[in-house]
């Protein structure tokens, strides 16, 4: 059986290497190479006692066809362009980020990011306070990938003035942008909330937490121009915080991390577990669209 179980290992790891997509399995009597697959055609079957296996493939290679009557031995079928690309997209890397603001003090390894806040750094954009701020600090990455999850685990532990923040981004311009943070209010509260920014006019949506809350995890899911912005304290559990459309969120997007201090402040913003997934965000599964979409 020794030997049987190396003839077999041996056998796969030929296929694999010449991109045959079959299972492998023994029989234990002798038999003909015609022998060698199944009606079904998804089985290679081996006598027990093969020992040059090289050469037993290269005789079932030249005989399948007279023996079995098969056109072409079935491969392993071929990754296209759009799916090469959309792994490549899955596999997160920092150095697929890039900066709009680029800060003065900041760290980037592999594993965790870190941002110095500046005083007056801040995103808004018009509504209620009638002001224009787009100096913050935002670290993305680019992508036409309409359905995807990206998450990350932000420490602000060293915020301490009002209005610090830190959290999830996707900044398409000074007027399209929508955002999610904890932002710390005081010693004994703090606001949990996320701003979109439409043609030019935030909003701004809260709800209040205890101080003591110091890290927090967020989801960011895309489906076409639709948008949704979850949180969790324990990377595991997700609560929704808003669904969004965003008028200019079709086609090549940018998203990733960002800290300000929009007063005179600064703190270390610490972002760590950052992951892109497949959408976690999943189609909805009642009323049915309208007809005109």
């Amino acid at each position: 059986m020794e030997k049987n179980k190396k003839a077999e290992e041996t056998v796969k790891e030929w296929l694999k290497e010449n991109g045959y997509d079959y299972e492998v399995r023994t029989y234990l009597q002798g038999g003909a190479v015609g022998e060698c697959v199944r009606k079904d055609k998804d089985i290679i079957s081996i006598p027990a006692e093969v020992e040059d296996v090289e050469r037993f493939m290269e005789q079932f290679v030249k005989s399948f066809e007279d023996i079995n009557g098969i056109t072409e031995l079935k491969k392993v079928p071929e990754r296209g362009a759009v799916q090469q690309e959309k792994e490549e997209f899955m596999r997160f890397g920092v150095e697929k980020l890039f900066w709009v603001n680029e800060p003065s003090n900041y760290t980037i390894d592999r594993n965790e990011i870190t941002i110095q806040t500046e005083p007056g750094t801040d995103l808004w954009q018009k509504t209620y306070y009638h002001f224009r701020n787009d100096n913050a600090p935002v670290l993305q990455m680019e992508t036409e990938e309409n359905y995807f999850s990206f998450v990350v685990k932000t420490d602000f532990a060293d915020s301490h003035h009002r209005f610090d923040q830190c959290g999830i981004v996707m900044y398409l311009d000074s007027e399209n942008w929508l955002k999610a943070s904890v932002e710390y209010e005081n010693e004994e509260y703090q606001h949990l909330g996320s701003v979109v920014t439409n043609n030019g006019y935030s909003d701004w949506a809260t709800t209040t937490i205890g101080a003591s809350v110091k890290t927090m995890w967020y989801r960011f899911s895309r489906r076409e121009d639709d948008y949704c912005i979850e949180c969790s304290t324990d990377g595991v559990m997700f609560s929704q915080m808003r669904v969004c459309h965003m008028h200019h969120g079709k086609g090549k997007i940018r998203f990733g991390i960002y800290a300000c201090s929009p007063e005179e402040s600064s703190f270390q913003a610490v972002f760590s577990k950052m992951q892109v997934m497949e959408c976690q965000w999943r189609a909805h599964d009642g009323q049915q669209p309208d007809s005109d979409g």
